[in-house]
């Protein structure tokens, strides 16, 4: 290979990462005419059009998308070898990207902000949406540095460090007639159901432990979102099972009933997530030590406090 050519794929690199003329130019100190220069070359050398438009941004072609799945991990290994990344969190200028679900965001989100603005005031942080099946191939293609969520099985060049787990209470309106008396779980397996579903998919690890017990219930109503769940459940006769770090914001309002569910709902591991290639990155390492420092400390408070309200 030419040494033009590698310096063309370390462009190509950089375009499919971000997905934009400008943040390249940015990034490698370039200016966007060079860029554009840069990826006129490409398309004459490799025999493809790579990148069509797509507003602001640029979308990859099969072609752009395949050969980037080949070169990817070669090209930051030898970067790697050559200038390991530095990071000095007062003086970098950095946008990271993490898939997270709602509920992770407003446990985590404030408090890295304020890190942000004590410590590393050029960083950017971007949310991205989260769900379990797209996990490895929004990581595989670089669509983010990071993804917090379950953790449920082994996934290919993907890295993972557990954070928590979440546990589950049982949720409706104060004043709900099932309030009145000690739930059974035939009553709870008779009630209209409210659940949070991030996928669009209606089995939960709620059904598979009724189904345990030779029960089922209706799924009446869902949302993709937890924090659309607390204002539908406080105005109608909806129950949900929800992730108990969610009801802490809402102990102090007393429109809810909050108890333990009838029968026992496994624990869902939450955790961190990033490509193997991304394991060295001085980055990447310094945000996931700052947010699992966060999100333990901020939980086990939380979880601590809806408990003993439960109990009270």
């Amino acid at each position: 290979m030419r040494p033009q050519e590698l310096k063309l794929l370390v462009i190509f690199d950089v375009i499919m990462t971000e997905k934009s003329i400008t943040l390249v130019a940015e990034r490698l100190s370039m200016t966007q005419p060079a860029v554009s220069n840069a990826v006129s070359r490409m398309r004459v050398l490799w025999g493809d059009k790579l990148f069509v438009p797509d507003g602001r941004k640029i979308q990859p072609t099969t072609y752009a998308n395949n050969l980037w799945s080949k070169v990817r991990d070669s090209l930051h290994n030898i970067n790697q070898a050559i200038e390991p990344e530095e990071f000095e969190a007062r003086s970098a200028k950095r946008t990271f990207r993490v898939a997270l679900p709602d509920i992770v965001i407003d446990a985590l989100w404030l408090d890295l902000r304020k890190l942000f603005e004590k410590e590393a005031s050029g960083l950017n942080l971007h949310a991205v949406p989260y769900t379990i099946a797209s996990t490895k191939s929004i990581l595989d293609t670089a669509e983010v540095d990071l993804v917090i969520g379950q953790s449920n099985r082994s996934l290919e060049n993907i890295c993972t460090e557990h954070l928590f787990n979440t546990s589950y209470v049982c949720v409706m309106r104060k004043g709900h007639p099932l309030t009145k008396t000690h739930l059974t779980v035939e009553e709870f397996s008779l009630a209209e159901h409210l659940l949070v579903s991030l996928s669009g998919d209606v089995s939960s690890p709620t059904d598979q432990a009724l189904q345990q017990q030779g029960f089922s219930r209706r799924i009446a109503f869902t949302v993709n979102s937890f924090s659309s769940a607390v204002p539908v459940i406080k105005e109608t006769d909806l129950i949900a099972i929800l992730p108990t770090e969610l009801l802490y914001n809402y102990l102090a309002c007393d429109e809810l009933a909050i108890i333990h569910p009838p029968i026992d709902i496994p624990h869902t591991s939450i955790s961190m997530l990033w490509h193997k290639r991304q394991s060295a990155d001085n980055g990447l390492l310094w945000l996931r030590k700052h947010i699992k420092k966060i999100l333990v400390k901020r939980v086990t408070h939380q979880v601590n406090k809806v408990h003993r309200f439960i109990d009270s």
